[in-house]
C-alpha cells in the first residue's frame, strides 16, 4: 500500500494523474487506492489544472478556512450558476462535490441519490447543489467542461448518464470523442464542446469552483456540506436521515412553517 501511495502521489505531483482510476487501466479502484488519490490531491500544486493543459505559474499557499459556515458554502466562486434541484427555501442544503471519473461518485449516485430525491429533495424538504467541478485528472475535467456546455436543463440527467456509463469514457489519456458520444444524446453538439473546451473563460470559471471547494477544506469526492457541516465520505441514505431529520424536527419546533 505504502509504495503504491508513493507511485500515485509522485505522478500527481507531476501533473500526470489521469483521473479517479489512479496509475492503472482500472475503473473502479479499491477503497485503499482511491483514498490514496483523495489524499494526494489536496497535495497536487496549484499548477495542476485540470480543464486546462497550460500550467498556472501562481503558486502561492491555499488558505484552507478552518470552520466555514453554510453562508460560506453558498458563497458563489464564479458566474456560473449553481445547479440545484429543490426548493430554494428548503430548510436544509445539500452540496456534494464529485469528481466525474469517480468510482465513489457512482456509487453514491446509483445507491444513495435516488432515495435522497424521493424522500427530501421532492417532498421539499432538502434544497441539494451539485458541484461536478471538483475533476481529479484531466478526463474528468473534460468530462465537466461537457457538462457544463449541454444545455443547462439536461444538466442532471446527462451528469446521471455519464456516471453510469463511466466505464466507456474514463481513460488514463484526454479523450474527448467517447465523452462526446455520450453528450451528444443530451442537445450536446461537436461544435459547442469543442468551442468549450478552447474557451478560457469558462475553463477559468470552472477551475474557480474546483479552488473554493479546496479552500472551504474539500479534499477528495465525494464530499458533502450537508447544513454547512463537512462530511468527506460516501454517504448512504441512511447515515443521511441520521444527519437531516433532527435538523429537520428542530427546525419544525423551533420555527414551524
Amino acid at each position: 500500500m505504502t509504495r503504491n501511495f508513493l507511485r500515485i502521489a509522485g505522478l500527481i505531483g507531476a501533473g500526470l494523474l489521469a483521473g479517479c482510476s489512479g496509475t492503472t487501466m482500472s475503473l473502479m479502484p479499491s477503497l485503499e487506492q482511491q483514498a490514496a488519490l483523495n489524499q494526494a490531491s489536496i497535495d497536487t500544486p496549484p499548477a495542476f489544472n485540470p480543464f486546462n493543459d497550460r500550467p498556472v505559474t501562481d503558486l502561492k499557499p491555499r488558505e484552507v478556512m478552518a470552520n466555514p459556515s453554510l453562508e460560506d458554502v453558498l458563497k458563489p466562486s464564479s458566474d456560473l450558476p449553481e445547479m440545484a434541484l429543490g426548493r430554494a427555501d428548503a430548510p436544509v442544503v445539500i452540496v456534494q462535490y464529485a469528481s466525474m471519473t469517480c468510482p465513489h461518485c457512482r456509487r453514491f449516485q446509483a445507491e444513495s441519490f435516488p432515495a435522497l430525491k424521493k424522500e427530501y429533495i421532492d417532498t421539499g424538504k432538502v434544497r441539494y447543489i451539485l458541484r461536478a467541478e471538483f475533476p481529479i485528472g484531466k478526463q474528468s475535467g473534460l468530462a465537466t467542461i461537457a457538462l457544463r456546455c449541454a444545455p443547462p436543463d439536461k444538466y442532471f440527467q446527462l451528469y446521471e448518464k455519464l456516471m453510469m456509463d463511466q466505464a466507456s469514457w474514463v481513460s488514463q489519456d484526454v479523450r474527448p470523442d467517447p465523452i462526446f458520444d455520450v453528450a451528444k444524446g443530451y442537445g450536446l453538439t461537436r461544435a459547442k464542446f469543442d468551442a468549450c473546451r478552447s474557451d478560457e473563460s469558462l475553463v477559468k470559471q470552472l477551475n474557480a469552483v474546483k479552488e473554493r471547494g479546496r479552500t472551504l477544506g474539500v479534499i477528495g469526492t465525494p464530499n458533502f456540506f450537508i447544513q454547512g457541516k463537512l462530511v468527506k465520505s460516501v454517504i448512504t441514505i441512511k447515515e443521511i436521515r441520521e444527519m437531516v431529520d433532527p435538523m429537520l424536527a428542530g427546525r419544525t419546533a423551533g420555527a414551524p412553517r
